[in-house]
């Protein structure tokens, strides 16, 4: 079961088109062109790339937590908005496995943790995170055979206005917290009792459904607040 829990979010053409705003980004980043955005959100750019590329490569991997019971579907491409997600296919299965995913939940957990404690944004974080996550969660459908899927540019329009009304100086971070976050408790964790039933052989946070928006946000969210912002965030530490 272990190998089946592992498998692309997104169908190869669309996973494709990520990796190639992916490849855009780095020439972006070597002609310069970025940096400016980047340092805005308290990362090098080098150390940027490392974050956006280890999302990549982590949605692939899955981490079981628990299985829920119940017939599930398998093998299917699910159209949601124009993106097509991928049921992964599966036999002897049984039930709905919740995972974690390591490239939409993980990392993006982890940074938002780093850039919380670097800048001091508790309250304004908070904030930020609460209110995406309302956002979210009112846009949030259960789509039976994948989960839970948010319309992909929610995210990013969402946080970046947000970021910027909460703070000029922390947009950026601020954009990158909030989108992440927000996403994942929004549409993820606050529907945790709705994915039992939607026969999902996987059912992954920060996995298929959500992981487009939120690679999406950290990318543009950024970029968007980053411009708004009049000068480089100043580290508590």
């Amino acid at each position: 079961m272990n190998s089946q829990v592992h498998y692309l979010p997104l169908t190869p053409a669309l996973f494709s088109i990520l990796i190639f705003l992916f490849v855009g980004l780095i020439i972006l980043i070597q002609l310069r062109i970025l940096r400016y955005a980047y340092m805005k959100l308290g990362v090098s750019p080098g150390t940027a790339l490392f974050l956006l590329f280890g999302s990549l490569i982590g949605s692939y991997f899955n981490i079981p937590v628990t299985v829920l019971p119940g017939a599930v579907r398998s093998g299917q491409v699910i159209d949601f908005f124009g993106m097509q997600y991928v049921v992964p296919q599966v036999a002897q299965w049984p039930g709905t496995v919740l995972a974690v995913n390591v490239g939409g939940a993980v990392i993006p957990t982890l940074m938002s943790s780093y850039l919380v404690l670097r800048y001091q944004l508790w309250g304004r974080a908070t904030i930020a995170v609460i209110a995406i996550a309302f956002i979210i969660h009112s846009m949030a459908t259960p789509v039976h055979g994948l989960g839970i899927a948010v319309p992909v540019f929610a995210p990013v329009v969402a946080t970046a206005i947000l970021a910027f009304l909460l703070s000029r100086e922390y947009a950026a971070p601020l954009a990158y917290i909030g989108g992440s976050m927000g996403t994942l408790i929004g549409a993820d964790l606050s529907n945790l009792d709705k994915i039992g039933g939607l026969g999902a052989p996987v059912a992954s946070i920060g996995g298929a459904g959500t992981f487009d928006g939120i690679f999406l946000t950290g990318i543009l969210a950024v970029l968007l607040a980053g411009i708004a912002s009049p000068s480089q965030p100043r580290p508590a530490w």
